[in-house]
C-alpha cells in the first residue's frame, strides 16, 4: 500500500481550498444577477461585455459587481 507524501497532500490542498472559494464567490454573485448576464469565466463577462447595451444605472452596478467579484477571487478575500 502506497503511503501519501507530506507534500504531495500540501500541494493539493490550497487548490480545493481556492476552487471552493471562487466557486463561493460565483455563487454570491448568482444571487444578484441574471443567468443570462453571468458566464463561467467573469474575465468572459467583462472583456465581452458591450458598454452601452443595459441602461447607465444598471451598468455601472453590473460591472462593479464583475469586477468585485473577480478581485475577490484573485485576492482570495
Amino acid at each position: 500500500m502506497a503511503v501519501p507524501r507530506l507534500r504531495d497532500l500540501v500541494r493539493r490542498r490550497p487548490g480545493l481550498v481556492v476552487d471552493d472559494f471562487a466557486g463561493q464567490v460565483r455563487s454570491e454573485l448568482a444571487l444578484d444577477l441574471p443567468d443570462e448576464d453571468l458566464r463561467e469565466d467573469l474575465d468572459d463577462c467583462l472583456d465581452l461585455y458591450e458598454m452601452g447595451s443595459k441602461p447607465r444605472c444598471e451598468e455601472v452596478e453590473y460591472l462593479r459587481l464583475l469586477e468585485d467579484a473577480r478581485d475577490r477571487i484573485v485576492w482570495g478575500c
